[in-house]
C-alpha cells in the first residue's frame, strides 16, 4: 500500500498561505526532491489552478533558474484533482468525483512508493478520514499574525510522533511526523 503525505509550509504562527514562506532554493530543492519520491499527486481545485498557472511548462520565464527542477519535477508529475465543479483537467491530470474516502483508498491500494498532497481544504477532509500517513510541515521563521490557519476546523486533536527533521540554509525546519499510536 502507497502511503499518502501531506507536505505545506506553514509560519511559526500557523499561517499556510503560500506567499508568507521564505522561496528560496533550498526550499526549492527539498520540494523538488519530495515531488520525486510521490508516484502522483493529489490536489484540490484551488491548489491545482494555483500549481497550474505557476509551474506548467513553459513558466513565464520571470523566475529564477534554480527553480526549473522543480518545475520540471511537477509539469511531469501525475495528478488526480479533486473537484465536484470543474468539468474537465488537463497537466497530466485525472479528475476524482464522488466518494473521496473510497477515491483515495483505491489510490493508495495501488503499488508504487507513496502519494503526496498539498494545500489546505483537501488535506483537512483528509486527515478527517483518518488516511494521510506521513506529515511534513516546513515551518518557516516569520510571524504573520493572519491567514489561513494549518488543519483549521479539524474536529478532534491530531497526535503525532516526530520522526524527521532538516534544517534549512533560510531558517526554516522541515519536520517530518507520523500518527501517534
Amino acid at each position: 500500500m502507497r502511503p499518502l503525505r501531506y507536505s505545506i509550509n506553514v509560519t511559526l504562527d500557523g499561517c499556510v498561505d503560500h506567499r508568507f514562506g521564505v522561496a528560496d532554493e533550498a526550499l526549492h530543492r527539498h520540494a523538488a526532491e519530495n515531488l520525486a519520491r510521490a508516484d502522483a499527486l493529489i490536489f484540490g481545485r484551488v491548489t491545482y489552478g494555483m500549481m497550474e498557472s505557476a509551474w506548467r511548462l513553459p513558466t513565464s520565464g520571470e523566475m529564477p533558474a534554480w527553480t526549473e527542477p522543480f518545475a520540471e519535477t511537477i509539469d511531469a508529475a501525475k495528478k488526480y484533482v479533486v473537484s465536484s465543479t470543474l468539468e474537465s483537467v488537463d497537466w497530466n491530470s485525472e479528475l476524482i468525483r464522488g466518494d473521496l474516502g473510497e477515491a483515495i483508498r483505491a489510490l493508495k491500494e495501488q503499488p508504487g512508493d507513496g502519494l503526496l498532497v498539498g494545500g489546505v481544504t483537501l488535506p483537512l477532509a483528509l486527515v478527517e478520514l483518518g488516511l494521510i500517513d506521513e506529515y511534513e510541515f516546513v515551518v518557516h521563521p516569520r510571524v504573520v499574525g493572519h491567514g489561513p490557519a494549518l488543519l483549521a476546523g479539524l474536529s478532534t486533536p491530531l497526535d503525532l510522533k516526530l520522526v524527521g527533521r532538516l534544517e534549512l540554509e533560510s531558517g526554516a525546519v522541515a519536520l517530518q511526523y507520523v500518527p501517534a499510536g
